[in-house]
């Protein structure tokens, strides 16, 4: 039978500053709560934008400073992109999968595919200036994880989402390419439909979902919204990891 009503509620913390490398990104998440009137609840999400992660774990690179390697200079006039920007991508990826002008696919060193290593440089001040990914964006939830749990006493989960494009739909979708405290997949295998059919092959991917739900508050331009309190939220508690939510490349039809 269907479940009772539910609701979620998704809160983007307002004024929250331009995040600067070392910025204590605790004390500005305890900041931004306060001033949408929250405390942290056991059971809360809090999605982070990976861009302020990125930041605050100093993963600028000011290309002036990048040494063109030849396999960079070599692909970078292929596609018609600035070589300095094409040796980040090839340091930060573990394989090129495809290219076209002004683009390169790659398998990120996380595991994940995506466009040009996620190396960005919107909303990144300076026009010389590129920001990676975090290292381990795993570590990083973690980290902010325990420093809340500490500040606040409240077991809560967090993700920390970026943007990412889909091979076979357009447009950019928020995916988790980190998370602390919870299980990113739901696994309803064995559980029974409406009509008590047994589900064979259903696994959800909970993280992603809220990384997407959070991407709708965050937005993708001058928004400055890059954390979301999320309260109500269904999932698993748990020892997660992104590791959990990429398909194994025996399983990938569209890589053989």
């Amino acid at each position: 039978m269907p479940s009772s009503s539910l609701q979620i509620t998704l809160t983007a913390l307002p004024d929250i500053p331009l995040i600067q490398p070392g910025d204590d990104l605790v004390a500005i998440t305890l900041a931004g709560l306060a001033r949408a009137g929250l405390t942290l609840a056991d059971g809360d999400v809090l999605v982070a934008a990976s861009k302020i992660i990125s930041k605050a774990e100093g993963r600028l690179v000011r290309l002036a400073e990048v040494a063109v390697t030849p396999e960079a200079e070599a692909l970078a006039s292929v596609i018609d992109k600035d070589p300095r920007l094409v040796t980040l991508i090839l340091a930060e990826s573990a394989a090129v999968l495809r290219t076209r002008p002004g683009l390169i696919i790659v398998e990120h060193r996380l595991g994940f595919v995506c466009a040009n290593a996620g190396i960005d440089r919107s909303n990144v001040a300076g026009e010389e200036v590129a920001l990676l990914l975090p290292a381990d964006p795993d570590a990083s939830a973690r980290r902010l994880r325990e420093g809340l749990r500490a500040a606040t006493g409240a077991d809560i989960a967090v993700v920390i989402n970026d943007s990412h494009g889909r091979a076979w739909r357009l447009g950019t979708v928020g995916v988790a390419i980190g998370v602390a405290g919870l299980l990113p997949l739901t696994d309803r295998r064995g559980d029974a439909d409406l009509f008590g059919r047994e589900l064979r092959v259903t696994v959800l991917g909970a993280a992603d979902e809220i990384a997407a739900a959070a991407s709708l508050l965050q937005g993708g331009a001058d928004e400055a919204l890059p954390l979301v309190h999320m309260r109500g939220v269904p999932y698993a508690p748990g020892d997660g990891r992104l590791q959990d939510l990429l398909r194994p490349k025996a399983m990938d039809l569209f890589r053989k």
